[in-house]
């Protein structure tokens, strides 16, 4: 019976990251400190916050997705060029390419990826710079509404769950404004 209910926990262990991402939208139409996550699933639903959301405070947020939850922090509180995701055994870090330019970064876990907006400046497009691993993207619903986002998500089973948050994070934490 322990031996059934392990392989059970273990499959829907792996079932969590194996999860396609489809959308994030803010849960309150006049803040971006609370975000409702969306996959393939429409009975999985969950959550990415600000950790301290009476201080809005923008340098730590926690995510939960199905039974997998997970912190993100910036490494150092005075450097916006590098965060840190932590969930369970999961580390990935998030570095900007070239200092101070937030539209490029260079995610690795388990594995390296580059993330990018696609024209630059205009944070409405983001995709991934690596067909190796599969296609990533992220599209605003509305162009110039950076509430609502649009998730194509065809990675490999290789990228975990965290991989997949930090991409969706850079991109809702560097196209919100900040109030």
């Amino acid at each position: 019976m322990k031996k059934w209910l392990l392989y059970t926990l273990l499959f829907a262990s792996f079932q969590s990251h194996a999860q396609m991402l489809t959308g994030i939208s803010t849960k309150w139409n006049d803040t971006y400190g609370e975000w409702n996550l969306y996959t393939d699933d429409p009975e999985l639903e969950g959550e990415l916050h600000l950790r301290w959301l009476t201080n809005n405070d923008w340098t730590e947020w926690e995510y939960r997705l199905g039974d997998v939850t997970g912190t993100i922090r910036r490494k150092w509180k005075d450097n916006p060029n590098e965060w840190e995701i932590r969930s369970s055994s999961d580390i990935v870090t998030m570095r900007t390419l070239y200092a101070n330019n937030f539209h490029e970064w260079r995610i690795t876990g388990k594995q390296t990826l580059t993330w990018k907006s696609r024209y630059g400046n205009n944070s409405n497009e983001w995709l991934l710079d690596d067909n190796k691993s599969g296609s990533f993207q992220m599209l605003t619903v509305w162009e110039g509404n950076p509430g609502d986002w649009i998730v194509e998500d065809e990675l490999d089973e290789a990228i975990n769950l965290p991989t997949k948050i930090a991409m969706v994070f850079l991109v809702v934490v560097h196209s919100s404004p900040k109030f």
